[in-house]
């Protein structure tokens, strides 16, 4: 049986590491990760309305999952930068297990709107012991190796391991659902995290970084975030990045869920659950693309903010068209392409934001854009599901299309800074 890659010596050093070995451990945890949350995507929006929720309150719903994001980021952020990414990510685990445990008994007793809210909330939180921190152990542990190697080309490979895993976990979901309930594929979900604890605890170590026992933690909440702001929003080349997300981010998310009941009212069965996950899954085959083309891309420029151009302005064209076309196999063509664009541009970004990030607080920067990104969505989600209750869902897509303009203001302030992170 092959060692754990990060096993100690008696001494405490870690012993025989190699920047492989932690890209394996990253892209294992990514994978189960990405399969217990994907096997649940591809119906979340038709098991919010079959548990009771009105369009506007299923997206409500989702919105209080990112406003979990916006209030618990920074918070999280300090576990991860005082007692580690290891601990942070553990706690992570265990909370999505609890809390969509609680989603499927809110689902079985149609539970009011309220109940909902709450629970997504605490899902929020559960995700904001993963945002930054598991990027940050990353980047940590490989520097520690002397890695020299471009960040795009892991997180491009980690957008191929990850579009796999929803690839599979949103069909199975699909079809589970379809030949038993909508609830099972929760009860699934929730199964594959305890075992992605179980993994992290055996696997995961912190590299690059010391943890230490925070003195008084809203204080440390105070300084980190302080920190964080210092070295991510106030200089200009990362704060027009992480503005990108703002506008981005809530977009995609709503796009994603809203797109499974609207191919089905193309398709005609709006009960097809089957359909509704291989729909979904879709979306990580163009991830598994996305990441084969990122080292391409990285290829024909020379500046990160001419490929987020390009991307925006071709993602925004993909959406509008999506919402527009009556056809559901050319909508599926139109969803691709948005996923594809959409899965070219986050390693990149990635990256950019990386290379301009010091070790100290990367977790807490890391978690600020995520910050960014929840505090768009917040706002997003419910105005273009009201949109959709209102007019329809097509027309909440062209609406979508529309906002993710507004992201070339900010890639243009980006790329007047002529920052080092820029540079391919």
């Amino acid at each position: 049986m092959e060692s754990n890659p990060l096993e100690k010596s008696a001494s405490g050093a870690f012993q025989g590491v190699t920047d492989k070995g932690i890209q394996r451990v990253y892209m294992t945890l990514t994978f189960f990760n990405t399969l217990a949350g994907s096997f649940i995507w591809g119906i979340n929006t038709l098991f919010l309305l079959n548990g009771g929720l009105s369009k506007t309150q299923a997206f409500a719903a989702n919105a209080f999952f990112t406003a979990g994001m916006v209030l618990f980021d920074i918070p999280t952020g300090v576990v991860a930068d005082t007692l580690g990414r290891r601990m942070s990510y553990l706690l992570g685990s265990a909370t999505l297990v609890i809390t969509t445990l609680i989603y499927f008994f809110l689902w079985k007793t149609h539970a009011p709107f309220l109940l909902w809210a709450l629970d997504s909330l605490l899902l929020g939180l559960g995700f904001t012991f993963f945002s930054g921190s598991t990027d940050a152990w990353l980047v940590d542990a490989l520097n520690s190796v002397g890695f020299t190697g471009a960040l795009e080309d892991i997180f491009g490979k980690t957008q191929i391991v990850s579009g796999i895993a929803l690839f599979c976990g949103a069909t199975l979901g699909g079809i589970i659902a379809q030949s038993t309930n909508l609830g099972v594929p929760y009860l699934i979900r929730s199964g594959l995290l305890a075992l992605t604890f179980i993994i992290a605890a055996l696997t995961m170590r912190d590299m690059g970084f010391t943890p230490r026992k925070p003195e008084k933690y809203w204080r440390e909440v105070k300084t980190i975030f302080s920190k964080s702001v210092e070295g991510g929003i106030r200089i200009p080349a990362m704060r027009w990045v992480m503005f990108i997300a703002l506008v981005m981010s809530g977009v995609g998310i709503y796009g994603f869920y809203a797109a499974q009941p609207y191919l089905l009212e193309l398709f005609g069965k709006k009960d097809n659950y089957t359909v509704a996950g291989l729909a979904a899954s879709l979306i990580g085959f163009c991830q598994m693309a996305g990441g084969f083309f990122v080292p391409v891309v990285r290829r024909f420029f020379k500046r990160r903010t001419t490929v987020f151009t390009f991307l925006i302005i071709g993602s925004v064209s993909a959406l509008c068209l999506f919402g527009l076309v009556k056809s559901f196999f050319v909508a599926l063509v139109f969803l691709c392409l948005w996923g594809l664009l959409g899965s070219i541009m986050e390693p990149m970004r990635q990256s950019y934001l990386n290379k301009a990030i010091t070790s100290a607080n990367r977790a807490t920067i890391l978690s600020f854009d995520s910050v960014m990104g929840s505090a768009g969505g917040v706002v997003v989600q419910p105005l273009l599901g009201k949109t959709a209750d209102a007019w329809s869902f097509a027309t909440s897509f062209v609406v979508a299309g529309l906002i993710q303009l507004l992201a070339l203001p900010f890639i243009w302030l980006a790329r007047r800074q002529n920052s080092q992170a820029d540079l391919i």
